[in-house]
């Protein structure tokens, strides 16, 4: 790996490496457009919520035109939340063998050039979110206060974790305003469920730096948790599954979505039960995994209000 290709250690062979146009790949690969991984895993609570609201409205199919806004939505802001975390955290990265050829650290882009484009993809960002009512337009501007203060956290807490869910999960209180105007107890149960999914999986993720980190003092859940990882797993996925069932009753779901979340769980502790935190290559396949256990329960969703 050389710095002349600019290719990022942990996302090689992509269409950024191998289509895109050079002078774009430095940009791409802040968005993490070729690790695209993130962006659904952002996605997933909207279209959660989305499905969630389509159940306790009678509606035979999550708003098409929602569920569109928020696949962009999510790639775009994920991307900018990614290059802010990359400005602030570029020191650091350059010390992680990992993170070293990210774009900044490796020299493909300055910090003011990224900070530039951090403005373009929030400008993005912002045409996508008018498009939705007033309520959940405020709604989604606060999550740029936990989307702030996320990259910080390492520094003085294991618990980083928390604030990545509270930014990650933020989705699972949009869908739920764009058709009803209002926020109401499913949609809080259900982002306080899908933080506790975000936190088991980022802390699989997290496994990957937990050497690296631990000799230059970043926090995390997974030094934290160390050989209980998988118990603490169990935990988190288990009070996720149980919240959003909560979630779901509160909002009349019928046996498609129990279904439906049970599957989700059955994938859940698949995870655990597979999980070996000494193999840094086993714990990138099971964190990127959770994007099907996402699809799995949306699926739920889905066939509960079409049936």
């Amino acid at each position: 790996m050389t710095q002349v290709d600019g290719r990022v250690a942990d996302a090689t062979g992509n269409w950024v490496d191998t289509v895109a146009p050079v002078w774009t790949r430095p940009y791409l690969r802040l968005a993490r457009l070729d690790r695209p991984i993130g962006s659904w895993l952002l996605l997933m609570p909207c279209w959660w919520s989305a499905g969630l609201a389509a159940i306790a409205s009678g509606a035979r199919f999550p708003d098409p035109w929602h569920v569109a806004l928020f696949f962009i939505g999510a790639f775009v802001m994920r991307g900018a939340g990614c290059t802010w975390n990359d400005i602030t955290d570029r020191d650091l990265d350059a010390k992680v063998e990992r993170t070293r050829s990210r774009p900044i650290p490796s020299g493909q882009v300055t910090a003011k050039q990224a900070l530039a484009f951090l403005v373009l993809q929030a400008l993005v960002g912002v045409i996508v979110l008018l498009q939705f009512n007033p309520f959940t337009v405020a709604t989604g501007i606060l999550s740029l206060a936990t989307v702030a203060v996320y990259p910080f956290l390492k520094r003085v807490t294991h618990w980083p974790q928390i604030g990545l869910g509270l930014a990650f999960s933020w989705g699972a209180l949009m869908g739920w305003p764009a058709v009803f105007g209002r926020l109401d107890a499913p949609a809080f149960i259900l982002y306080a469920g899908s933080i506790c999914w975000v936190i088991a999986y980022d802390t699989i993720y997290a496994h990957q730096d937990r050497e690296d980190d631990a000799l230059i003092g970043i926090k995390s859940t997974a030094i934290l948790f160390g050989e209980k990882t998988k118990s603490m797993l169990a935990v988190f996925f288990t009070m996720a599954v149980v919240l959003i069932g909560i979630a779901g009753y509160l909002a009349s779901a019928g046996w498609l979505f129990a279904f439906g979340l049970a599957a989700f769980a059955a994938h859940l502790a698949w995870q655990v039960r597979s999980l070996d935190i000494s193999d840094p290559a086993l714990c990138l396949r099971l964190f990127k995994s959770n994007r099907d256990a996402g699809l799995i329960l949306f699926a739920g969703m889905i066939l509960d209000v079409a049936l």
